[in-house]
């Protein structure tokens, strides 16, 4: 087989970082063939030469945006030393989900807000990349409880679920050029940890 020439592979790239941006801007529905190729100043048959309909595009997206964050998260961890505290290691975790969430908002974003809008064999076929980010997620917490720095009757993965529920909703709010991506990591982990209300109040 013959790999794919340079040129390609940036037409590839440039249509699905386009379709990232309709689908954020539009939602699923909003979102054509023609509207894309129009959006790639390219004819609809070249895009039809790289992909043979708008889901299997939106797939990608989806799969893309959760890919990122989920190699952030696992770089985020891996250099952490061994030795690490269990609030180092949080702050890691949170920093590369945050990292990854905002400065690929295109592909993130279309995972956060129009995953629900998708037809259910596209929702399926994005089951795979997204279990394997949720299983990052259940095996560090799980880690975190078996050694004692999490409590026994914290579930991590509902723990999960509050979390990166948590932190997908900066998208709504956060703007990455007004302020410290690694400053809100600290600050979410802090609170996550030692808790937001004073101790012995009630």
């Amino acid at each position: 087989m013959k790999p794919k020439a340079p040129q390609a592979d940036a037409s590839r790239d440039r249509i699905l970082s386009t379709s990232a941006i309709l689908f954020c801007e539009h939602g699923y529905a909003g979102v054509s063939m023609r509207k894309i190729a129009d959006s790639c100043e390219m004819q609809a048959g070249s895009l039809y030469y790289h992909f043979a309909s708008k889901d299997q595009i939106l797939t990608e997206v989806l799969n893309i945006g959760i890919q990122k964050v989920h190699a952030a998260v696992v770089a985020s961890l891996s250099d952490a030393p061994d030795e690490a505290p269990a609030l180092d290691k949080l702050k890691r975790a949170i920093s590369g989900h945050l990292h990854a969430l905002l400065e690929y908002s295109s592909f993130t974003s279309a995972n956060v807000r129009i995953f629900r809008q998708v037809p259910d064999d596209v929702q399926h076929s994005n089951l795979e990349v997204r279990r394997a980010y949720e299983a990052l997620w259940d095996g560090f917490l799980q880690e975190l409880q078996n050694s004692g720095e999490l409590r026994d009757d914290v579930d991590p993965r509902g723990l999960r679920l509050m979390l990166i529920g948590a932190l997908n909703a900066t998208l709504e709010w956060f703007d990455p050029a007004l302020g410290n991506i690694s400053d809100l990591a600290d600050r979410y982990a802090d609170m996550l940890a030692n808790g937001a209300l004073r101790r012995g109040k009630s």
